[in-house]
This record gives C-alpha cells, structure tokens and sequence, in this order.
C-alpha cells in the first residue's frame, strides 16, 4: 500500500503507498498542505490536505466507488461501501478480486460525501513495515469549500515511535501527497486509464514500490 494509493488510502495503504525515495518530500507537490502533529498519548498522526477543483460528491465517490477509484488510483478494483466492507484493489492490472496480493482496507464508518474511515487488513507480500502500518487508521475528510471545489484532508492516525514506524510514517508522508496530486489532476485533465499508457507505467512503479522491488 502506496510502500503503498488510499489515498486511500488511500492509502489508504492503495490511496497513498504509490512510490517511494528517500530524497523525495511532500513538498514536491505544489497545493499539499502539511499539518502532521503528535497526539496526547506520544502517538503521531500524519495529516496532509489539499484542494480538489471538483464538488464533494464527484471526490467522495472518486474514493468510495470501484469505477472511482480507478478512474485515477488503481488498475484493478472492487468497493463494498459500507461499516465492515472492504475496498480491494491492485496496481497490477493482471490482477484479479481475491487475489494474496491484492491490497485490502476495511471501511470502519464513512458519512457519505462527507468523511471515510479506513484500515489496512492486507498488503502484498513483501510489503515492509505492514505490521506498523496496520495500527493505524486512515481518515478521509471532504469539506465543500468555494468554487464548487472539495477540501480533501487525510490524516493517518497511530503511528508509534520505533525505527519501523518513523519509516513507514515517512513512506506515506510522501505517498499521500502523491495521491492527492494525482487526485487533482484527475479533476483537472480527466480520468485516467491505469491499464495502458503513461497511467500502466505509473501503476507498475506503483506495484514494485509496494511489493518492494
């Protein structure tokens, strides 16, 4: 999970682990905001957001749908919307529903165009740091702001203090901001085919990224 999308998620392990290195920041993507903290417990929470030039509706469902979600994210998905389902997804797009190593986020609750709340139940094998990552909990929040634009904020709650934890924290501070970028240029350009094209190529930096070739 973008390590890997999400995003989803985003992911958001899908929403956010597209692409990783270690010299990229956040900052390579003009509009992200970061407003990361650390909580009353000692716990960190990785929290980026940005403005997407499209109606709360239009980006929730961009997330929360499998047509959505690939018009922009992932080559292969399947979104069960609801407290308990799942949104099961891969960059491969060989890959199949119910594949090992598809990715796996299980939707905690979600209010519609307004918020997701998600968790990561699978990664690829070979996914560095899955443990860490799935402590945490991935929030999704769309606020209608002017325009007629959409205020996407994701905020990846409960990472701990070890060596593994700062890593995967700094995999995902660089992958949610990827995701939201891509988000927008989504709502700016179009959707965009992830099975073919300049869109294949990206989803298979993505698939060796989170499969950590």
């Amino acid at each position: 999970m973008l390590k890997a999308t999400l995003i989803a998620a985003a992911a958001l392990l899908a929403f956010a682990g597209t692409v990783q290195a270690q010299t990229r920041s956040w900052k390579d993507f003009p509009g992200v905001s970061n407003t990361s903290y650390v909580d009353a417990a000692g716990q960190k929470a990785l929290q980026l957001s940005m403005d997407i030039p499209a109606p709360p509706h239009a980006v929730f469902d961009a997330f929360a749908t499998s047509d959505g979600f690939k018009s922009w994210a992932v080559a292969v998905a399947r979104i069960d919307l609801r407290t308990g389902g799942e949104i099961e997804s891969s960059y491969d797009p060989k890959a199949r529903i119910g594949d090992p190593n598809n990715i796996k986020n299980q939707i905690v609750t979600f209010i519609p165009d307004q918020l997701l709340v998600i968790r990561n139940i699978q990664a690829p094998k070979g996914f560095a740091g899955e443990g860490e990552f799935q402590k945490t909990v991935t929030v999704i929040e769309f606020t209608p702001i002017d325009g007629g634009k959409t205020r996407v904020r994701l905020t990846n709650t409960g990472y701990g203090d070890s060596p593994e934890a700062k890593t995967v924290f700094g995999h995902f501070e660089w992958g949610n901001a990827y995701t939201l970028a891509e988000l927008k240029k989504r709502f700016e350009t179009g959707a965009i085919d992830r099975t073919k094209g300049e869109g294949a190529k990206k989803n298979e930096a993505a698939d060796k990224a989170v499969k950590g070739d």
